[in-house]
C-alpha cells in the first residue's frame, strides 16, 4: 500500500503546495487501485506527477465539505468523463450533504456538458457519477479494498470523516480536519499508518486576528496527531496540510512536536512525498521516497 500525498496546503494559497488531497494506492495480484481522499485545488496535476489520470481513480472519499477540500471535484468529474473512451462511472463517497453538492457542480456544468455531448458523437450523456452517502461503518466501494468510515470532530464543519482503507492485514486511516475524538480513535486503532491534517497551534494563537484563532479548536496539532496515532498503536504518522506552510528550516521542529507522544515514525514533506506501507509481516520496516 503506497500513500501519496499529492496536496499538502491549505486554504492559503501557495506556489509550491497544492490543496488538501491523498492518494492511497492498493497493489493487489489482480490489479493497482487508487483511491483518492479529497480534492483541493491542483489535485489532477499532482496525479498526473504521479502518474494517475482521474479515469483511474477507482473512487473519490470526501472528508467533508470545506472548500478547500473539494475546490477541484469539479475538475475530476469532468476529466474522468472526456478522457474515458469506455463506460467509466466515478463513485465519490461523503458525508451527507455531498450528493447535494455534487448535483449543484454537475448544474454549473450544465453548459460544457452540453456543449461536449453536442460536439462529441460518442459523448452521450452526462458525466456518470455515483454518490454515496455515508456516516459511518463498513462502505462498499465496488474494487475489491476494504473502507471503513467514522465521525470526526471538525464542528461547525459537520458532519465530517475520516477513512480506514485496509487490504491484506495492512491499514491506513486518512483523518481529514478534525480535532482528538472517539470516532477517529476507533478508526486508528492497530492501523499502520495515519494521515494527519495539522497545524501549528503555538504559533497560529500568536497571531492578532480572530479568524485565524477560530482555527484553533477544530483542527490538531503535531502534538496531538501524535498523541491519538499513540493511543491506537498506529505505526506511522503521516502529517499534512501544514498551518503554517512547511519550510525547510521548520521541518524538524514539526517532526519534534509530532514526537513529544508518538515513538513511531514520523513522515511530512512536500506535494508527492510518497510513503511505502508493507504487508502487515514488514510494517516495522517502511521504505520512504519523495
Amino acid at each position: 500500500m503506497i500513500v501519496t500525498l499529492l496536496g499538502t496546503g491549505s486554504p492559503i494559497p501557495a506556489p509550491d503546495r497544492a490543496g488538501p488531497a491523498t492518494l492511497v494506492t492498493v497493489t493487489a495480484a489482480d490489479a493497482t487501485r487508487h483511491l483518492l481522499v479529497d480534492a483541493g485545488r491542483g489535485v489532477l496535476m499532482r496525479m498526473a506527477a504521479a502518474g494517475v489520470g482521474a479515469g483511474d481513480l477507482a473512487a473519490v472519499l470526501i472528508t467533508h465539505l470545506h472548500s478547500d477540500h473539494i475546490t477541484d471535484l469539479n475538475d475530476v468529474i469532468t476529466t474522468r468523463w472526456v478522457t474515458s473512451f469506455a463506460p467509466n462511472p466515478l463513485t465519490i463517497v461523503g458525508p451527507v450533504g455531498t450528493r447535494d453538492v455534487v448535483d449543484h457542480l454537475l448544474a454549473a456544468l450544465a453548459p460544457d456538458i452540453a456543449y461536449r455531448i453536442a460536439h462529441h458523437d460518442d459523448l452521450t450523456e452526462p458525466p456518470p457519477v455515483t454518490v454515496v452517502e455515508v456516516e459511518e461503518g463498513p462502505i462498499d466501494v465496488g474494487v475489491g479494498v476494504a473502507v471503513t468510515c467514522a465521525p470526526t470532530d471538525h464542528k461547525p464543519v459537520e458532519p465530517s470523516l475520516g477513512y480506514r482503507i485496509e487490504h491484506e492485514g495492512t491499514a491506513v486511516v486518512v483523518a481529514g480536519d478534525t480535532v482528538p475524538c472517539a470516532g477517529l480513535d476507533r478508526l486508528c486503532d492497530g492501523a499502520d499508518a495515519l494521515v494527519h491534517t495539522v497545524i501549528r497551534k503555538d504559533l497560529i494563537e500568536n497571531v492578532p486576528l480572530q479568524r485565524m484563532q477560530d482555527t484553533l479548536d477544530y483542527h490538531s496539532s503535531p502534538e496531538e496527531a501524535g498523541a491519538t496515532a499513540a493511543r491506537a498503536g498506529v505505526g506511522t504518522l503521516v502529517l499534512t496540510h501544514y498551518v503554517p506552510a512547511l519550510t525547510p528550516d521548520t521541518a524538524e521542529e514539526w517532526r519534534r512536536r509530532a514526537s513529544l507522544h508518538f515513538d513511531g515514525v514520523v513522515e511530512l514533506g512536500d506535494d508527492l512525498h510518497r510513503i511505502e506501507i508493507p504487508p502487515a509481516s514488514g510494517r516495522h520496516d517502511l521504505n520512504t521516497t519523495i
